[in-house]
C-alpha cells in the first residue's frame, strides 16, 4: 500500500507530489484499527460461526476492505503513471511481497517452535506460496490488482473503456481457487481508486454538484443493503460466482453494499480529520497507525492464524473475552509501534520487515527529487 501523496497547489493534493496527504493517512489508520477489531470479533468474541451475525462484524466486513483497495488504487497512480513495467512491478514486489513472506516465515517458524512439528509448516514451495496467501490475502490481492492495472496501461494508455472491461471481465470470472474470488471483489474498487486519481477533477465536478442528494442516496442504499446483508452476501461464502438467481442477488448486493458503504465511510472519516486533525488522538491515528498499516496488517495476520493453532476461550464469558479482545488488540498495535521504531532507520532490515526504505533514504530521495 503506497503511501506518498502529494500536492501542487495550496491546499489541493494529487498523487503527483512528494508530500503525504495525512487525511488519507487518517482514513487508512481508521481501516486497520477496523481490520483488527473484525478479526478479535471472529477469534476471541465469537470463536465460532455466530460472527457472521454480528451487527459489528457485518458493518466493518461491508467496506473495510474495499475501502482500503480503493485508497490503495489512488495513491497507486504515481507508481503506474511514472514508473517503467519492470521498475514499478519490481518496487511494488519489494514493498509488499518481501516482508509478506519475512513474517510468514516467521509465522511457520513460531508454529514449528510451539507445535508439533511433523503436523506444522507447508511441505513444498507451492504449498507455502498457498498458505502466505490465506494468511494474507489482502497483499497479494493489492499486488495482482496493481500488475493487472499495469499490464493494461501498456496496451490501453489508460483508457477509461479498457479498465471498465476488465473490472466486468474480472468480477465475473468463474474462478473459485485459493484467493482468487477475494482478488475478483476488491479489483473493481483498486480501479475505482486509480480512475479517480487519473481524473480526480472530472470525479469531483460531477459530484461536487449534487453531493448533498448523492450522499442521501448512498446512505439509504448502505442501510438497506445492511439490513439484508446475510452470510451468504460475503465473500468468504459467495466467492463472487452466479449460477443461479439466489446467488447473483447475493453478490450484487456484496458489491453495491460495499460501494455505497466504503463511499459514506470515507467521506464520513475525512469530515473526522477536517474536525479534528489538531486533536492528539486524531494524529496518531493518522501518523502512527496510518503509517505503518502494511506492519499492522502483517502483525495481525500473524498473530491470527497462530491463534487457529491454539485451544482457547471455551469457557470464557462474554466479558471476559472482551477484555481479551481489548488487550490483544492493544498488544497487536504496541508491537507494530515497537518494530516500527526500532528497525526503520536500519538499511536492508527496514526493506525486508516493514516493505520500506530508512527513513534517512527516503528523505535523500525527496531531496534529490525536489
Amino acid at each position: 500500500m503506497p503511501n506518498v501523496v502529494g500536492s501542487t497547489a495550496r491546499g489541493q493534493r494529487t498523487p503527483e507530489a512528494s508530500d503525504r496527504d495525512l487525511g488519507l493517512d487518517f482514513a487508512k489508520g481508521v481501516l486497520i484499527i477496523l481490520v483488527i477489531v473484525g478479526h478479535l470479533i471472529q477469534y476471541v468474541v465469537y470463536r465460532g460461526e455466530g460472527f457472521w451475525e454480528s451487527p459489528c462484524f457485518k458493518w466493518i466486513y461491508m467496506f473495510h476492505m474495499p475501502l482500503f483497495m480503493a485508497i490503495s488504487g489512488y495513491l497507486s497512480w504515481r507508481a503506474l503513471l511514472r514508473k517503467s513495467f519492470t521498475r514499478a512491478v519490481g518496487d511494488r514486489a519489494l514493498q509488499l511481497l518481501v516482508p509478506m513472506l519475512f513474517w510468514y516465515a516467521l509465522l511457520e517458524t513460531a508454529k514449528l517452535v510451539l507445535f508439533d512439528p511433523s503436523s506444522s509448516g507447508p511441505s513444498s514451495v507451492l504449498q507455502f506460496l498457498t498458505d502466505s496467501a490465506g494468511t494474507y490475502w489482502f497483499i497479494w490481492a493489492a499486488f495482482v490488482s496493481f500488475l493487472l492495472v499495469k499490464i493494461l496501461s501498456i496496451f490501453s494508455h489508460w483508457s477509461p473503456r479498457t479498465l471498465f472491461v476488465s473490472v466486468v471481465l474480472v468480477a465475473l470470472a468463474p474462478m473459485t481457487f485459493s484467493i482468487s474470488p477475494l482478488i475478483k471483489y476488491t479489483y473493481p474498487f483498486f480501479c475505482f481508486g486509480v480512475s479517480f486519481a487519473q481524473s480526480r477533477v472530472r470525479w469531483t465536478s460531477i459530484t461536487s454538484s449534487h453531493k448533498p442528494l448523492v450522499i442521501i442516496f448512498l446512505c439509504i442504499a448502505a442501510l438497506v443493503c445492511f439490513l439484508v446483508w446475510r452470510k451468504d452476501t460475503y465473500i468468504y461464502n459467495n466467492l463472487a460466482v452466479v449460477h443461479d438467481m439466489q446467488s447473483a442477488k447475493n453478490v450484487t448486493l456484496m458489491f453495491f453494499g460495499s460501494a455505497a458503504a466504503s463511499a459514506i465511510v470515507f467521506e464520513l472519516v475525512l469530515q473526522c480529520w477536517k474536525i479534528g486533525r489538531s486533536n492528539r488522538v486524531t494524529n496518531f491515528v493518522a501518523v502512527q497507525l496510518g503509517q505503518s498499516t502494511l506492519l499492522l496488517y502483517l502483525i495481525q495476520g500473524t498473530v491470527f492464524r497462530l491463534m487457529d493453532s491454539i485451544q482457547y476461550g471455551e469457557l470464557w464469558g462474554l466479558t471476559t473475552r472482551l477484555a481479551v479482545a481489548g488487550i490483544l488488540g492493544g498488544g497487536i498495535v504496541a508491537v507494530a509501534l515497537i518494530v516500527r521504531y526500532i528497525v526503520r532507520d536500519i538499511p536492508y532490515l527496514s526493506q525486508l520487515v516493514l516493505g520500506a526504505p530508512p527513513r534517512c533514504a527516503c528523505l535523500k530521495s525527496q531531496s534529490a527529487d525536489n
